[in-house]
């Protein structure tokens, strides 16, 4: 019988425990504990006190603490904020961004800092969903016109960077041609999972029964979840598809056939939430923060610099395009929109892994690009609501 130890779990889950308590001891210290959860994994991990290395345990964990993160980004898209003018900026603002981040890219690729700038302007598209919603949320801005145009550009951006990463930088081999088919095949599928489930639960004895075990030791609604979770991502190995796009859109697919308009379950999501914030996805951050090469960002002047270049890129291709938010918001709200916009850390965390292993980044690059998420984590959620006190529009969300 192999021989496995949990010593290194067991600091994990210590600090995963810890770093949120110590934020709450401390309530007037605005830090995200994702923040937190990753600096303390560098500290632990091999660039510093080295208590800590990635074993089997931990990577297993840590892999599906990645899948639920991607699952609860998916299950936050709110598909009635992608219409009407929200969804016209936010795409409009996509097609910017990209613009934009394809010049970041190249003007990167001739400075030496990327290898592929392609690969640079997908990572800078995305913008953290999971951060910003609980931010708006406890500012009380999601039912405003702001707060919807902002969790739209937000929600497309994530899906198109999770869908470009997937489809152009797979680890995966084959051609471009042979990718679009496989992901079509593999989207296909997902779709007639979809309606399977929808159709599934019309049936009254189907869903007398969900009801009946949802809140027993059978927790039912939460091992389906898991089923459908676990069950994309074996079913996009199959297709070659990456496990981020797999997991994403399980969380997309459920929050589109879970309406529960007879709020018949209100606490599922919370629990799912309980599974993946309380026990799997912090083992991922602190992970990702062992992991973290600081020896390689230290070695030189020049890798420190891009931490503030990384950063700037960051509020030029998610931020930039906020300004045809004026329109609509005026111009001190569409700025506040952009500097929200541009805050982002999982999945620069996620995409600088892969790039990583596909060899397009170095080592010094992918740990400046992470420190510059982890200052706009810290900065610019903050820096974005002290601008927009009392200038939120009253406007609700359905008269955009």
């Amino acid at each position: 019988m192999t021989t496995v130890s949990f010593s290194g779990l067991f600091v994990i889950a210590a600090v995963a425990f810890l770093a949120p308590l110590l934020l709450g001891l401390a309530p007037r210290l605005r830090v995200p504990a994702v923040v937190l959860e990753i600096v303390v994994g560098i500290v632990i991990g091999p660039s510093v006190l080295g208590w800590v290395h990635i074993d089997l345990p931990i990577a297993v964990l840590s892999m599906l603490g990645l899948a639920f993160l991607l699952f609860l980004a998916g299950l936050e898209i709110d598909v009635e904020c992608l219409q009407g003018a929200a969804l016209r900026l936010a795409s409009t603002s996509l097609a910017l961004s990209f613009a934009l981040g394809l010049a970041v890219g190249y003007l990167a690729f001739a400075a030496g800092l990327v290898k592929a700038p392609l690969f640079l302007a997908i990572v800078l598209l995305a913008t953290s969903l999971g951060l910003l919603v609980p931010v708006l949320k406890d500012a009380g801005q999601t039912q405003t016109k702001f707060g919807q145009f902002v969790i739209a550009a937000a929600s497309l951006a994530d899906f198109a960077a999770v869908l470009l990463l997937s489809l152009l930088f797979s680890r995966e081999s084959g051609s471009l041609f042979a990718k679009v088919l496989l992901l079509f095949g593999f989207a296909l599928s997902v779709a007639l999972i979809a309606v399977t489930i929808a159709r599934a639960e019309r049936f009254s004895w189907l869903s007398n029964a969900l009801n009946r075990l949802q809140d027993t030791t059978a927790q039912i609604r939460v091992r389906g979840a898991v089923v459908l979770l676990i069950g994309l991502v074996a079913l996009a190995a199959h297709f070659g598809v990456e496990l981020l796009l797999a997991a994403f859109m399980a969380g997309t697919v459920l929050s589109l056939v879970d309406r529960d308009e007879m709020m018949s379950h209100p606490q599922f999501r919370t629990k799912l939430q309980a599974i993946g914030y309380g026990f799997l996805i912090p083992i991922f951050f602190i992970a990702s923060g062992v992991q973290f090469d600081l020896g390689s960002l230290l070695a030189a002047p020049a890798s420190l610099l891009k931490v503030p270049v990384f950063l700037v890129a960051m509020l030029v291709v998610r931020g930039l395009p906020a300004i045809l938010y004026v329109r609509y918001l005026g111009a001190r709200l569409a700025l506040v929109a952009g500097i929200l916009k541009a805050t982002s850390l999982p999945f620069i965390v996620v995409g600088t892994q892969i790039g990583l292993a596909l060899g397009v980044i170095q080592h010094s690059t992918a740990a400046a690009f992470v420190a510059a998420g982890l200052i706009s984590v810290l900065v610019f959620p903050a820096v974005g609501l002290a601008l927009s006190r009392g200038r939120t529009p009253a406007v609700s969300a359905d008269a955009a």
